[in-house]
């Protein structure tokens, strides 16, 4: 049974309208997962002896910080790591047993990159203190007792990901603990160290959290089981109906049409509604890099790229799934009287509006100086110039359809911010700092701000001319777009 699931996953894959584009975003992303783990396992094998080069016993101070580590990984997969389900509803007329369904339902998130990335350092890790005589079995038991909270955290991801607030919750308190412990007012490593250690030190320990793993599957078997009908945990939640005006809008024609459809589909749906929440997010980015505690990221070059994402936050998360947003009624849209010109015009000026109240709202940077906030300001000119126009570019060959009426997960039924969506940045963010790095070259960063100014300013000088090869873009992969949107899975 089990095979048959795996071969109508693999016949879903090859047969998507988005194969070519799903396989190369993949191999890219592979060679991603190749760099990380090459970095996990250097971590792995470093560590020991780096911390005894700073005179600190190694196993001791990886459980002291352990604790942060498995919050950041539980942070990272609300964030990014999908659940992984079955197109379920056909399968619930034919004869598959519905333990069946949901063990291997279960079972692809534990195959999943998000887990077995960890054992890259804990493996080699757990290795070198063996060659280095820490007693073997006690280091089984540790490693066990280690392994087991990432699959907590896997289990836990499944569990909350229909709980957007949770995710805020955990990033408040990792934001909280370490602060607490920097400005030395709150430890909480003094009560989580010795747990961790003593998994070590006294045997059996570790069937703690394997006896709370199995808890966990159970639960979320059950939960699952449970809501296995299509009349119960695959229905559609209902939601009275409200109504929005926006008649002040009119007064700009076919622009104010857009525009209000626009502001209506982001305050009424889940997915759309993260975008908000992922741009205030992005405007204290700016934080890691401003604020001088991070050596490496305190240079020029490492502040332009802040200031484009502080900026930018908006257009990047928003900007990014043009036109799939409109995706359910794409096809109606089409078959109407509309002009590309009106509705790109209006998604353009929903990136410029939120890019200058980002830019606005970011104005607490001062604090670091006017210069940084100098860097901000040109950033954002730049991202109205020149960026906005390469997402709504880029927009003309996104065929990812984006389900509105789904409320799974805590991101919907896509994350809003993924991997894929963060590697289509990377030509937007090396243009400007290129720009900016010619100013360095000549020691001069005023004039390696003036640069990626120029660049912005021009943008916006020819934005006619860019509109109208962004329209012809997307009049020729129309029908296309509208052959993959047809898709719904």
């Amino acid at each position: 049974m089990i095979k048959k699931f795996i071969y109508l996953e693999w016949k879903a894959f090859i047969r998507s309208a988005s194969f070519g584009k799903n396989l190369a975003m993949k191999i890219i992303i592979g060679f991603l997962m190749i760099y990380f783990s090459l970095i996990f396992v250097a971590m792995g094998v470093g560590a020991f002896y780096v911390l005894k080069e700073m005179n600190l016993e190694p196993l001791v101070t990886v459980n002291k910080f352990l604790i942060y580590y498995f919050l950041f990984d539980l942070v990272i997969r609300l964030l990014l790591q999908s659940i992984p389900v079955l197109n379920i509803k056909p399968l619930l007329v034919l004869p598959f047993k519905k333990p069946v369904i949901v063990h291997f339902s279960l079972g692809k998130t534990v195959l999943s990159f998000f887990n077995w990335v960890h054992t890259l350092f804990f493996v080699p890790f757990s290795v070198v203190l063996i060659l280095e005589g820490y007693d073997v079995i006690r280091i089984v038991f540790w490693y066990i007792g280690a392994m087991t909270f990432i699959y907590i955290n896997n289990f836990l991801n499944i569990i909350l990901s229909n709980i957007d607030r949770l995710f805020v919750v955990f990033v408040v308190l990792i934001l909280a603990l370490a602060g607490a412990q920097f400005y030395q007012l709150f430890d909480i490593t003094t009560f989580t160290t010795p747990f961790f250690q003593n998994f070590y030190n006294i045997e059996g320990l570790f069937l703690i959290p394997v006896l709370v793993l199995a808890g966990l599957y159970v639960y979320t078997f059950k939960y699952f089981k449970n809501n296995l009908f299509l009349d119960a945990g695959l229905s559609v939640k209902q939601d009275v109906a409200t109504t929005e005006n926006l008649s002040w809008l009119n007064q700009f024609g076919t622009l104010g049409t857009f525009l209000k459809n626009d502001i209506k589909l982001i305050k009424r749906n889940k997915r759309s509604k993260t975008t908000i929440f992922m741009s205030v997010l992005f405007l204290f980015y700016g934080f890691l890099f401003f604020s001088g505690g991070i050596e490496t990221y305190d240079k020029p070059v490492m502040h332009l790229l802040a200031g484009i994402f502080v900026s930018g936050g908006f257009l990047f998360v928003f900007g990014q799934f043009v036109p799939s947003w409109d995706s359910s009624y794409y096809q109606l849209m089409m078959t109407q009287n509309i002009p590309y010109r009106g509705y790109i015009m209006a998604k353009w000026w929903l990136i410029v509006i939120a890019t200058i109240i980002s830019t606005i709202l970011a104005s607490f940077y001062v604090y670091f100086g006017w210069y940084i906030y100098l860097t901000i300001v040109v950033a954002a000119i730049y991202n109205i110039g020149v960026n906005s126009h390469l997402v709504l570019l880029g927009g003309a060959f996104t065929k990812t359809p984006i389900d509105l009426s789904n409320a799974s997960g805590a991101f919907g039924d896509k994350k809003a911010f993924n991997v894929s969506a963060m590697l289509l940045t990377l030509p937007k963010i090396l243009l400007p700092l290129g720009l900016y790095a010619i100013g360095l070259y000549f020691d001069n960063k005023n004039l390696g701000l003036a640069l990626v100014a120029g660049a912005g300013v021009l943008g916006f000088i020819f934005k006619e001319k860019v509109f109208l090869l962004i329209e012809k873009r997307y009049k020729i992969e129309k029908y296309s777009t509208i052959s993959a949107y047809k898709q719904k899975s």
